[in-house]
């Protein structure tokens, strides 16, 4: 009877990811490298992508994808399809089709092509790392100022770019009411807080002000403060500069991947699975632009009892160190439910700088420590 089972959707998708990418080092699946599963009684067929160039490194991979596939149980035969990867459609191709009979228009199919040719440095900045979230509510900003406080106590000159244009938050988290100077070069000049330097949107728009831009809009402003942004000098590079994105991986991700090298990314995710599902998103954005990820960080990962420091799993626990292990990525560290996280943010006063012992404080620069190989 075995022979007549129809294997699970699920276990075959992790099943792909136990295969590595060779371009991106990542799993299939997060890779994105899978674009067709078909499953019958007994049987898998899979359609995988490859890069449009040869690459000898993926020569061998459809025997390797049939293993994973044939060690899930109820399959018995596996099949493997190495298509080169989609170049635009032609006039007699318009549309493709998409789960539930939807189809997309050739304009919208160009939207999810990507071109890394036009990546730039960005002037005096040694590296630029996202800070990225599939999802919003899970805590990306405060991660990502804390995360930065954090590498300047460990000696960094660091930099932060508040690049979440439809809610920019920096300002408010680190306690800033700013007008950012024009230098003569007529680049911004970024302005100092906690020992990292800042540039935010929300200096140039009242913080009330809804921010109703188009596409286009969004990706120019963060163009302007990426590249237009006096980051460092020639005698004093910044080390890193940490780009807050916002959830999700729309106008502002692509510019972010397609205009600036990217020494890589750092995933923010709350325990639940619905989290952990928009983070999946993000990491295969990332994937298939090539940018490495650095590792993924648990946020709000518990609340400790305060009667007596045991932690109370409000989301759950270990869905981000499970779903690191599952990218095959590092697991940076767990972020735990503080109010006094929370009070300082408010207050534009981040815990890393201000109460630098305490054990949430200590839990960012353990993290800090692994995204720099300092553990």
């Amino acid at each position: 009877m075995a022979s007549l089972l129809t294997p699970d959707r699920g276990a075959l998708l992790q099943a792909l990811d136990t295969v590595t990418d060779p371009l991106t080092g990542l799993g299939l699946q997060a890779a994105g490298r899978v674009t067709k599963l078909e499953l019958g009684f007994g049987r898998a067929a899979v359609r995988l992508e490859a890069p449009p160039e040869a690459d000898p490194r993926y020569a061998t991979l459809p025997e390797a994808v049939e293993r994973a596939l044939r060690s899930v149980p109820g399959v018995h035969r596996a099949h493997v399809v190495m298509a080169p990867q989609a170049r635009p459609p032609t006039a007699e191709q318009p549309t493709v089709r998409v789960r539930k009979g939807a189809r997309l228009s050739s304009e919208a199919q160009d939207q999810t092509r990507f071109a890394r040719g036009a990546a730039q440095p960005i002037a005096h900045v040694r590296r630029v790392v996202a800070v990225a979230s599939g999802k919003g509510g899970v805590g990306k900003s405060t991660v990502a100022v804390n995360l930065a406080c954090a590498l300047a106590a460990l000696g960094f000159r660091v930099g932060v770019a508040d690049a979440d244009v439809y809610g920019p938050s920096l300002p408010r988290m680190l306690g800033l009411d700013a007008d950012p100077e024009i230098g003569p070069d007529k680049k911004l000049i970024p302005v100092p807080a906690w020992g990292v330097w800042v540039m935010s949107i929300g200096f140039m728009v009242d913080e009330g002000a809804p921010m109703i831009w188009r596409g286009p809009m969004a990706s120019s402003a963060v163009n302007q403060i990426l590249h237009e942004t006096a980051w460092g000098s020639e005698d004093e590079p910044l080390d890193v500069l940490l780009v807050d994105l916002p959830p999700g991986t729309g106008d502002v991700q692509l510019t972010l991947v397609q205009k600036v090298e990217l020494a890589g990314a750092v995933i923010v995710s709350t325990p639940q699975e619905i989290a952990l599902i928009d983070a999946r998103r993000a990491a295969a954005m990332f994937g298939k632009t090539g940018v490495p990820i650095l590792g993924v960080v648990e946020n709000m990962a518990f609340l400790p009892d305060p009667a007596g420091g045991a932690p109370i799993e409000i989301f759950g626990r270990g869905g981000a160190r499970r779903e690191a292990e599952r990218l095959r990525v590092p697991f940076l560290g767990e972020i735990p439910i503080d109010p006094a996280l929370r009070a300082g943010a408010d207050a534009g006063r981040p815990l890393v700088a201000t109460d630098p012992n305490s054990p949430t404080a200590q839990a960012f620069m353990e993290v800090a420590r692994r995204v720099t190989g300092r553990t």
